[in-house]
């Protein structure tokens, strides 16, 4: 007897996991989007031997993040543009406000580095915790990710296990630089 396939090849199969197929892989792409940038700005902002300032820092991640995201939808609106004739097309505010999974994927992130200046805990501890739970995170969009796209449960997780190995290499050339 064959085994069988992997991957469900139906879009039923990932309506019933919640968002349309074309809908949760753009939140997705954006989102992990949005936790990688802000991982890697938390690392490179808590600079060992420098004077903390998480608000600082809090403002830098927000800020690269709605840049990030205003470039992005931008992109798309000029690619778009260049390859379409006089179809229609978004508009440019739609397309760049069509990135906000970007800006809310970097707002844990940005909470963390908050809670430090409110003295609830130190920048170096915001900065681990906001670390450790964006990877976390990147495994559970993973997972979310191949389950959406029909992938059963054995692929899901090993597909939560790649993505979460871009956390875990931030985290290493932290804690390398530390």
């Amino acid at each position: 007897m064959s085994e069988p396939d992997d991957h469900v090849h139906s879009d039923s199969a990932a309506r019933r996991r919640g968002l349309p197929p074309r809908t949760a892989e753009l939140w997705l792409f954006r989102g992990i989007y949005g936790l990688v940038l802000a991982s890697a700005l938390v690392a490179a902002l808590d600079v060992p031997g420098e004077v903390a300032d998480p608000g600082e820092d809090a403002l830098w991640v927000l800020l690269t993040a709605l840049a990030s995201s205003a470039a992005h939808g931008y992109a798309h609106v000029i690619a778009q543009r260049a390859v379409a004739e006089g179809g229609a097309r978004p508009s440019r505010l739609r397309a760049v406000l069509a990135e906000w999974p970007l800006v809310a994927a970097a707002l844990p992130t940005v909470g963390l580095l908050l809670g430090a200046v409110a003295d609830w805990w130190s920048e170096e501890t915001a900065a681990d915790v906001a670390l450790v739970f964006n990877t976390v995170a990147l495994f559970c969009l993973g997972i979310s990710a191949a389950r959406t796209a029909g992938l059963r449960w054995a692929s899901s997780l090993r597909a939560g296990f790649m993505d979460m190995l871009i956390g875990v290499v931030i985290i290493g050339v932290y804690a390398l630089v530390e």
